[in-house]
């Protein structure tokens, strides 16, 4: 194992080194949370394909694999499917925005800052508790490595990614982020892939060995898969950590493009993870735990070296969602609840306030991360507390979102009522039928699309003169971003 201890250490040596050396170019507001806005299609196709890809794609892909088989695919498929809808059909307005959040968005598009603030929570709770469930998969990763006592393994793990994301901002993760992408696709798609398969005795003794059910696209349930059609593709449209990787592109062609690759990459990957868990159930027919899988076949099956770079490819789909979801939190908490709370909200910024900027959001990414961590380590349901969080941000930001993008006749009094019916309506559902029910995003998603379309039609439309800066944004026009202080674009 000293071989692989050595890959890891090496791994998570170079996560941190390269948050120093994010820190140097990370020196203005847009670079510290946008990296500039400068980000070319490899990069940015990298980046995006790392965030969305995280330890419940990599590890909890695997173990659907291995509970249904092929159909296991069905929940990283539904992601990549979101990804290259956002990509296709949003992207570049959302790019031409040039905003930092998803609720200065809807202020642009509504009008004043109470849809802004009011949905700035419920973004913030989203990302608080994604950050939250990706930092939990350091202990199992760590303990299949080391076997590490839980509690270190999280503060380890956190430490890490709170260290280089506040150092660089997003700077710091975009490179970090294009390493663990790589490390990814070496790891799983190029390694651990055909090694299983492989072993397993190729697909002739996987079909022979397994129940015909196991290779059913359709195995999973028709219900399930609508169920992740809502919450995980519709959770990529509108998403902060998602967002906020799209204001990094340098164009809205590469937001379009560059976002279709990743999707498509998603695509791949889902199938990939869904084949190794299949491969799994024929090596190990009996695991008291089907997420259990990844960690089992990588121990026992894996050569020395090639062991360690795998569980290098588990850590980093862990660190690019947990430093990606960390960001966004920071970035939410800072810019759209805390900044006006305090009355800091001003389109005139005085001179020589950028860098101050800079400090200020890199404080707000070390408090989340240390409350991440602390959250991290007290918790105990994981999948819960994500399926509580993506409910809340589905039942009560999509309608809103969405609608303002498609819809010109809705009011922020629309936009308000969605949110607030929405959300309110998707928690006392989850008290009635359970967290884990399917029927409470269902109901609270119907609930908040009816709450915005009426209230909408029977309030004041719009403002006109809101309506027409709108469009101005949308057009590319109209936004005073901060100046660049890095010379030139990267090349990827």
């Amino acid at each position: 194992m000293a071989v692989d201890y050595t890959v890891i250490v090496i791994y998570l040596a170079g996560m941190v080194a390269m948050g120093w050396w994010g820190m140097r170019r990370a020196k203005s507001k847009s670079e510290f949370l946008v990296a500039g806005r400068r980000l070319g299609p490899a990069m940015y196709s990298g980046t995006m394909a790392a965030i969305v890809l995280g330890g419940a794609s990599t590890i909890g892909g695997v173990g659907l694999g291995y509970q249904y088989g092929l159909s296991g695919a069905w929940m990283v498929f539904t992601i990549g499917l979101g990804l290259l809808a956002l990509s296709v059909f949003f992207s570049a307005r959302i790019a031409r925005l040039k905003v930092y959040t998803v609720s200065e968005m809807l202020d642009l598009r509504y009008g004043g800052g109470r849809a802004g603030i009011i949905s700035g929570v419920v973004m913030w709770a989203y990302t608080l508790m994604l950050a939250v469930t990706s930092t939990i998969a350091y202990a199992t990763i760590f303990d299949v490595i080391f076997g590490m006592d839980r509690a270190f393994s999280i503060i380890l793990g956190g430490a890490i990614v709170v260290a280089y994301s506040t150092l660089g901002g997003m700077w710091s993760i975009t490179l970090t982020d294009m390493v663990q992408f790589v490390v990814k696709t070496i790891g799983v798609l190029l390694l651990l892939l055909p090694i299983a398969v492989v072993k397993a005795g190729g697909f002739s003794e996987m079909k022979a060995q397994l129940p015909t059910e196991y290779f059913d696209p359709l195995g999973i349930g028709g219900e399930t898969i609508f169920t992740y059609v809502l919450i995980y593709t519709f959770g990529m449209l509108i998403g902060q950590d998602i967002w906020q990787r799209v204001f990094t592109a340098r164009s809205d062609k590469v937001a379009r493009y560059g976002g279709t690759v990743a999707g498509t990459y998603c695509l791949v990957y889902a199938l990939a993870g869904a084949v190794i868990g299949t491969a799994a159930k024929v090596l190990y027919p009996k695991l008291p735990h089907a997420d259990d899988a990844f960690a089992t076949i990588v121990k026992d099956e894996l050569p020395m070296g090639v062991r360690g770079l795998v569980l290098a490819a588990a850590l980093a789909a862990v660190m690019s969602t947990s430093s990606g979801a960390l960001i966004a939190c920071a970035t939410v908490a800072n810019n759209d609840i805390w900044s006006r709370l305090r009355g800091a909200v001003s389109k005139d910024k005085p001179e020589g306030e950028v860098h101050d900027e800079v400090r200020g959001n890199r404080i707000f990414i070390l408090i989340m991360g240390i409350a991440v961590v602390c959250i991290a380590i007290a918790l105990n349901n994981v999948v819960e507390a994500l399926t509580v969080a993506y409910n809340l941000l589905v039942g009560g930001l999509l309608v809103p979102i969405l609608g303002g993008l498609l819809w010109k006749r809705g009011t922020v009094y629309g936009a308000l009522a969605a949110v607030a019916v929405g959300g309110l309506g998707v928690v006392g559902l989850m008290a009635w039928y359970g967290i884990l029910a399917n029927e409470p995003v269902y109901y609270g998603l119907l609930l908040s699309l009816a709450a915005y379309v009426a209230v909408s039609l029977a309030t004041r439309p719009t403002d006109a003169a809101v309506l027409a800066a709108w469009r101005e944004r949308l057009a590319g026009r109209g936004a005073e971003d901060e100046p660049e202080s890095a010379p030139a674009p990267l090349p990827g």
